[in-house]
């Protein structure tokens, strides 16, 4: 039991999925998993412990932004031994090429900022996804028919985003889809010499304006889910 995680020693599993919304976590453990138990409510981040084709997996949510993910992500690294952390979460396309419901496997998360940037000081560390993980989703997403893109994301510090010049320079230079999340997770993973990978599903799109309706999102973002698993598992 940690300052925020209230599950008991073993209950949570070494791999965790980690969503923003810890009712999106709910949803995917009774979707998912065999025999899912929530582990935990404190602060109403809801964590399930379960099975999927005889694998013990968590999904934990981690909140929205990095600061909120990483304290959970640093928990259950340190305290209860998570060894293969993977976020899945919406995400604003950047590309033409993307559409709604399509899938991104991220391979690389810029950001402005992290929560880790006092540890870097000077230094503009590249946070990257576990190359195992990563090409065990490519090809997972082949299996569910999902439209999938690879390539880098950018996590932003905020949602109501103000600055269209960075928007422009992120599309400029191929940047796939914006979150919040994953840059953090890639240093912290990197930091404990964990694996950790971002699949994203895009729900909205910053050049078109086209967004996906909230009733939708949920039954939207299944094959994410799979290909998490998948990758996790192969």
């Amino acid at each position: 039991m940690t300052v925020h995680i209230g599950a008991d020693a073993g209950q949570i599993a070494e791999t965790v999925l980690m969503p923003g919304d810890p009712l999106r976590a709910e949803w995917a453990a009774n979707t998912f998993l065999d025999d899912p138990v929530c582990v935990n409510r404190v602060r109403g981040m809801l964590a399930f412990t379960g099975t999927w084709k005889g694998n013990r997996v968590t999904i934990h949510g981690s909140g929205m932004g990095m600061p909120s993910l990483s304290i959970y992500a640093n928990e259950l690294i340190r305290e209860y031994g998570a060894k293969t952390l993977i976020r899945i979460g919406s995400c604003g396309a950047m590309q033409e090429k993307v559409a709604i419901r399509d899938v991104i496997v991220a391979m690389t998360a810029s950001s402005l900022s992290t929560p880790s940037r006092g540890i870097f000081r000077e230094l503009n560390f590249a946070p990257c996804a576990d190359y195992g993980l990563l090409n065990a989703a490519v090809e997972a997403a082949k299996g569910t028919g999902a439209n999938c893109h690879v390539g880098g994301i950018y996590s932003a510090d905020v949602f109501y985003d103000e600055r269209p010049d960075l928007n422009e320079i992120m599309t400029r230079h191929g940047i796939l889809g914006v979150e919040m999340e994953a840059a953090e997770l890639y240093n912290l993973a990197a930091r404990h010499g964990v694996r950790a990978l971002a699949v994203l599903t895009v729900s909205d799109h910053l050049l078109t304006g086209e967004a996906l309706p909230s009733e939708d999102r949920q039954s939207s973002f299944g094959d994410m889910v799979q290909i998490a698993l998948e990758a996790a598992f192969s």
